[in-house]
């Protein structure tokens, strides 16, 4: 039964879908479509919630039970002893919306009394929000309104599992006036019943599949970059929290595979989320980790996942075994399909890695559909599976919190959410090829694009205010190199940043009055440029010369006196001098891309 017999026409309400049965004192799922009275409805009863008793109001010589039929009229009362006035009754009926030219509160007949009704604006299918895909916690918003949120809370709660990554992230939840950046992480862990058949069934669980889920600052767009679990990179040290509540850190290891970032030498999230902000440049806020069973769950909880096969499958390792065309799968398939390998591509962990990048984005689509969002069984599972499959940072380790950033996630329009993965190459240092190593070339600028929150989309608003913005900042006369005076500090990770910038200024760029002043007191992410408003057309110049976003220019509010200087504090995003701190306005060639929005065949 689809949604609109199940409410959605007729100007049925979909919250009236849970009514009261007076005879049990219930709450129950009505799943038929008429709005005028139920008796005689063949269906099933659907789910029932039971109800909150409310104790009686003094005086009010007990509480009566009252419906109404389809055109408003009262059918009998219950007595106080719950003996029946007259017949055994039904289901009352959904209402209808109330009429247009009647007074509030007044329901209509619900059957056809159309005229003069106010009439329901269609819904813009294009308009579809999107959902993380662990979005089972926005379901815990939509259940929440119908079977009361207290009983949901406490029930939700006791399913998360958490994780205290310190310093790795953010303690709030997040920052009204900041890009979003949450690191999605898959491990190989075989938990879960029939998982122990999987791989290596004693593994402590690795990053094997990772996705920074880059949300921009103005919530139209975000970025869904995934990681390659063979790629070779640096883990840096981190800090750990112990069981017994103590801290510990892990030694760095140079020139290892990335997914070991996470479980070898008891690393934990935190690990992984410093690694990956050591490589892109971008802090994580947040971490989200599931295992090989949250796949089965989730799927089975949304009524299975619709993906398509560009050809027929049958793969001996994962046992997949599925014709060409479309198919919807859950459980058992649905975790065969995302780990499949072998049948893709050219059988590399990097053809999986869009296999799975489909299988989430028709997630995402199937989460926002009506089918999902009007079943208060579905978006109850959902929500269930969702908190029992996630283990999360504590920043966000409440239903609340979840359902909080779930909401501002949510305000991403699905169009404009963009899948692709970070450029490697094969290692040069193997002749049997098993690992990848950054392709820095292409690496870099859309590493600078998200760290600039630059949409991978074209969001014609965002386009138009970023350019604006950064228009009006180098709007203006530019100071000659000569008049130029600046102080740079090394606030960002490139060794000996400072002096190489000088370097560059004076002989590339003629900026002779500019010294290097060492480190910075404080390590800081981005590059800044401070300046007094009577040197704005030096910070004009500096900014043009160093390729610094309008973002990275701080004015201060006096004037500077004699010969006071600019401070510039190089970041972490600083690359090398000469290298320009902004990213390009579009994504550089040969970087593969996916949109959420589209249904894409595995091929």
């Amino acid at each position: 039964m689809d949604a609109q017999s199940r409410g959605r026409s007729n100007n049925i309400d979909p919250a009236d879908q849970w009514v009261l049965n007076p005879h049990t004192g219930d709450y129950e799922l009505r799943l038929n479509n008429s709005g005028g009275d139920s008796a005689g409805a063949s269906q099933a009863p659907g789910p029932r919630i039971p109800r909150r008793r409310e104790p009686d109001r003094e005086g009010s010589g007990g509480r009566r039970n009252t419906s109404r039929d389809g055109d408003g009229e009262r059918r009998g009362q219950s007595r106080r002893d719950g003996q029946e006035s007259g017949p055994r009754r039904e289901v009352p009926g959904q209402r209808g919306r109330r009429s247009a030219n009647g007074p509030r509160g007044q329901e209509g007949s619900g059957r056809g009394d159309t005229a003069g009704r106010r009439s329901r604006k269609a819904p813009k299918a294009r308009r579809k929000k999107a959902l993380l895909w662990t979005g089972g916690v926005m379901a815990f918003v939509l259940v929440g309104l119908s079977v009361g949120v207290y009983a949901l809370y406490q029930h939700f709660n006791g399913n998360l599992s958490t994780v205290d990554v310190g310093g790795a992230g953010n303690k709030n939840v997040f920052d009204n006036d900041a890009p979003v950046n949450i690191l999605i992480i898959g491990t190989d862990k075989r938990t879960g019943k029939g998982n122990e058949g999987y791989g290596d069934k004693d593994s402590v669980g690795h990053a094997d599949t990772n996705i920074l889920f880059h949300v921009s600052k103005d919530r139209t767009n975000a970025t869904a970059l995934s990681i390659p679990r063979d790629m070779i990179t640096n883990i840096p040290d981190c800090e750990t929290t112990q069981p017994d509540g103590t801290k510990k850190v892990i030694p760095g290891t140079q020139n290892v595979r990335f997914n070991e970032s996470l479980g070898q030498e008891d690393r934990d999230p935190g690990c992984t989320m410093r690694t990956v902000e050591e490589i892109t440049g971008l802090k994580p806020d947040h971490f989200m980790m599931v295992d090989f069973n949250a796949v089965k769950e989730l799927s089975t909880a949304v009524g299975g996942v619709k993906i398509c096969l560009a050809k027929p499958v049958k793969d001996k390792d994962s046992h997949l075994d599925l014709s060409e065309g479309e198919h919807r799968i859950q459980g058992e398939d649905a975790l065969a399909f995302v780990r499949t390998r072998h049948s893709f591509g050219n059988e590399s962990d990097l053809d999986r890695i869009k296999v799975q990048q489909q299988f989430i984005a028709s997630m995402i689509r199937q989460m926002q559909s009506d089918d999902t969002l009007t079943s208060p069984t579905k978006l109850f599972k959902l929500a269930n599976a969702a908190t029992s499959a996630l283990t999360v940072d504590t920043g966000i380790g409440s239903p609340k919190k979840l359902a909080s950033l779930a909401q501002e996630l949510g305000k991403v329009n699905t169009k404009n959410i963009t899948f692709t993965t970070v450029p490697v190459m094969d290692n040069p240092a193997e002749k049997v090829r098993a690992t990848v190593v950054l392709d820095t070339a292409k690496a870099d600028p859309l590493f600078a694009m998200m760290r600039e929150d630059t949409s991978l989309t074209e969001v014609k608003e965002q386009k138009k205010a970023a350019k604006s913005k950064q228009d009006a900042v180098l709007k203006g006369t530019k100071a000659a190199a000569a008049d130029v005076r600046v102080d740079v500090y090394n606030g960002g990770k490139v060794p000996g940043a400072a002096q190489t910038t000088v370097v560059w200024l004076q002989n590339n760029q003629g900026v002779l009055k500019s010294t290097n002043k060492a480190n910075a007191p404080a390590k800081i992410d981005k590059t800044t440029l401070e300046y007094a408003p009577n040197q704005a057309d030096q910070a004009r110049a500096l900014a043009a010369m160093m390729g610094l976003p309008g973002s990275a220019l701080k004015q201060g509010t006096t004037d500077a006196e004699g010969l006071q200087a600019m401070v510039l504090t190089l970041g972490a995003d600083f690359k090398g001098a000469g290298i320009p701190i902004t990213g390009p306005a579009k994504v550089p060639d040969g970087i593969q891309q996916a949109n959420a929005d589209k249904a894409e065949c595995a091929k």
